[in-house]
């Protein structure tokens, strides 16, 4: 080839780039906001937190690690005890959970199976399979929202608990990751991005990221590299959002704030 064309091929090159860059940094960049801590309240140091919700004034927690150390249980906000819990078959590792018309359904994580337990007594009412890993767990009151640890959200009919819809969560055309522990807040469903400081708040209808809670700093110091930030539970009659962290000994209430 002629030097004249390697020369011409190199700077179209090198436009092409400068080009693609320059679009990249013109793209507006997804909102982040901060925290203010509102109150904190003891949380057990044990607990591999895979699941959170308030419900009436009842706080719900599903756990999950070892085979053999996955639980249901609902616990104390003030004191962090342990008022009532029912422990998982050691042959399944528990995940995400939710709310349902006072049954309360928990994920297991490679098992495809989800048990479904009356919320009073928590006796175990039936159970359901599905396709690929179950990591997070929430409702719109219309459709079950489950998490996979991919960027793909699906929606389940709660009769007949058939995928009906599968979104791809995206920020600005980029694949969001490792959604983890999910809740819906608002019109918008919440996801821990795993191993991440990182709450994103998602379009439920069109996948969109919208912005990023940043909770940078808010784990307590001295903990394992395990106990990453996951846990989202919402009181909807008083507006309260608590979070937490797997192993970690408090859990926060917080509010929204701008960075």
């Amino acid at each position: 080839m002629p030097d004249r064309w390697i020369r011409r091929l190199v700077l179209a090159g090198v436009y092409l780039f400068a080009v693609t860059a320059n679009a990249d940094s013109l793209r507006p960049e997804t909102p982040r906001f901060g925290y203010r801590i509102l109150a904190s309240y003891p949380h057990d140091p044990s607990a591999f937190t895979q699941g959170l919700i308030y419900v009436d004034g009842q706080l719900f927690e599903g756990t999950g690690h070892y085979y053999g150390q996955s639980s249901l249980r609902r616990v104390d906000l003030e004191t962090g005890r342990i008022e009532q819990e029912i422990r998982l078959s050691p042959r399944l590792f528990g995940e995400g959970i939710t709310l349902w018309r006072n049954r309360l359904i928990q994920l297991t994580w490679r098992e495809h199976l989800a048990i479904v337990y009356d919320r009073d007594s928590f006796a175990r009412l039936e159970t359901f399979r599905y396709e690929g890993e179950g990591w997070g767990l929430t409702h719109d009151e219309r459709h079950w929202i489950m998490s996979d640890g991919t960027q793909v959200l699906r929606f389940i009919d709660p009769d007949s608990h058939r995928v009906v819809r599968r979104l791809s969560v995206l920020d600005q055309g980029r694949p969001v990751r490792d959604l983890n522990e999910l809740e819906y807040i608002q019109g918008e469903v919440w996801a821990n991005l795993w191993k991440r400081d990182l709450i994103a708040r998602i379009d439920p209808e069109t996948g969109a990221v919208r912005s990023y809670l940043d909770l940078s700093g808010l784990a307590p110091a001295g903990l394992s590299r395990e106990a990453v930030l996951n846990g989202i539970a919402y009181d909807a009659t008083n507006g309260r959002l608590f979070v937490t962290g797997k192993y970690w000994p408090r859990l926060y209430q917080i509010e929204v704030v701008p960075r």
